[in-house]
């Protein structure tokens, strides 16, 4: 039945006692844990209840607002995944200030959401541009790709700002403008938010075959229609990773430079306080 179902280019049925099976395989993770004692039993044993429930969730949602076949639902639901991808990418930021959700929110929002409706209405020319089979989708892997360079620039700038300080203030006392003192640091933060996406295009097709494709090459989609698609995903999630990270560097920069060229690195969370070994070297009397 299954292969008859691959025949006519529809994905094979699962059981609920298929997917219990594939279940299972969690024990391995949980034995792992327990024998090496690294006190991840617990976690793995939520962390997969978590997914379950709220992949079956989605799938409830998904299911209606694919019936509705209208843009609010569509675009409600994007707005939430968005706000929280936002969260998630500052969950693993060790050094934050005080409107890093709203600058993380931003990037996460301007990229996925101008890149995702470039997609649909300009490459793929999806009628209706909403059409939630592609929409929701698409708009997914745009924003689970986004919020892990959002994630690694914005924690790369932030520590490199404060682990650098006394280099970027001497830059400042010798009359270097905010943007000259802290170029190399910026720079380093959008290269490394831009790394993952490009590293997996380097190997894609040779060492992974990557989600995409294999769900459309599951789903009964001939291999050279996967192909393409696959081909346009990870030129929009390269796109998406970049913008992303460049504008929450960029914002950041901003909160952590004032208009007078000046380093507020005590507007960081876990800053030290009082005055850097510089500014003590020139507060010295001679």
């Amino acid at each position: 039945m299954a292969a008859a179902a691959r025949r006519d280019g529809v994905s094979a049925p699962l059981s609920l006692w298929q997917v219990a099976l594939a279940a299972a395989l969690l024990l391995v993770n949980i034995v792992l844990s327990w024998r090496l004692r690294l006190g991840l039993g617990r976690d793995i044993a939520v962390a997969g209840a978590r997914m379950v429930a709220q992949l079956l969730l989605v799938g409830l949602i998904l299911g209606w607002v694919f019936a509705l076949r209208h843009p609010l639902p569509v675009v409600g639901i994007g707005l939430v995944m968005t706000l929280l991808a936002g969260q998630a990418s500052v969950g693993r930021v060790r050094r934050r200030y005080a409107r890093v959700y709203l600058d993380s929110f931003v990037a996460v929002f301007g990229s996925s959401f101008v890149l995702t409706g470039l997609t649909l209405a300009g490459i793929l020319q999806i009628h209706p541009w909403f059409e939630p089979q592609y929409a929701i989708p698409i708009l997914g892997m745009v924003l689970g790709n986004t919020l892990t360079g959002v994630s690694l620039a914005l924690d790369r700038f932030t520590s490199d700002v404060l682990g650098r300080r006394g280099q970027i203030e001497g830059r400042l006392a010798l009359g270097a403008t905010r943007w000259e003192a802290a170029h190399s640091e910026v720079a380093a933060a959008v290269r490394t938010g831009m790394l993952p996406t490009l590293n997996s295009m380097a190997v894609m097709g040779i060492v992974s075959l990557p989600g995409m494709m294999t769900g459309q090459i599951l789903a009964g989609a001939p291999p050279t229609t996967a192909v393409r698609y696959q081909i346009v995903i990870m030129f929009v999630l390269a796109a998406s990773s970049a913008l992303g990270s460049l504008t929450v560097v960029w914002l950041a920069f901003r909160a952590l430079f004032d208009a007078r060229d000046r380093l507020r690195a005590e507007r960081l969370r876990g800053a030290p306080a009082g005055p850097t070994p510089l500014r003590n070297f020139l507060a010295r009397p001679r």
